[in-house]
């Protein structure tokens, strides 16, 4: 475990503030929507240097990992995009990174002229199963949480994707 940064839980101090000129309903909802962003910060953080010797930051990761288990090894960006749930311009970003790094390539769409597909490349699938293996032994970067929490917390927060639309509730 880390050495504490503060000597007391800013996330607590604001509930107090919340409470006081609020509600504890609105305090509530603000300690778990601030906790969530900050175990965001806390996670990205933790993989970024975990994926940091493979030059890819998560995002690369991602789109990395999204190729590698796409059947062809190549996607159109669009779909990319959809699939990640980013932006365009995220995902030209992202190519553009793996790009430089000779992970994937960009290749004309076979049908669609207008098309452009970004497509894994050997040396990217080499570092996508190198990567894994070390986002795996790891735990993908989710200690102290055990099995049991990190269930419990992905059923939670899918109540709230399947809110905003992410998918159907009925979906498995």
């Amino acid at each position: 475990m880390a050495e504490p940064s503060l000597s007391f839980d800013p996330i607590d101090e604001a509930r107090r503030h919340w409470e006081e000129r609020w509600s504890a309903g609105a305090a509530t909802e603000m300690v778990a929507v601030t906790s969530i962003m900050r175990v965001h910060q806390i996670l990205i953080a933790r993989l970024n240097e975990l994926l940091e010797p493979f030059g890819l930051t998560f995002p690369r990761y991602e789109a990395l990992m999204l190729l590698y288990l796409s059947r062809r090894g190549a996607l159109p960006l669009g779909k990319i995009g959809e699939r990640l749930q980013v932006h365009r311009t995220s995902v030209t970003n992202t190519i553009d990174g793996l790009e430089k790094l000779g992970l994937v390539q960009r290749v004309p769409h076979e049908s669609d002229r207008r098309a452009v597909l970004a497509e894994i490349a050997p040396a990217g699938r080499e570092v996508a199963e190198r990567a894994t293996r070390v986002l795996n032994e790891a735990g993908f970067a989710t200690e102290p949480l055990g099995a049991d929490h990190l269930e419990e917390l992905s059923k939670i927060l899918r109540a709230v994707r399947v809110a905003a639309g992410d998918f159907p509730a009925e979906s498995s």
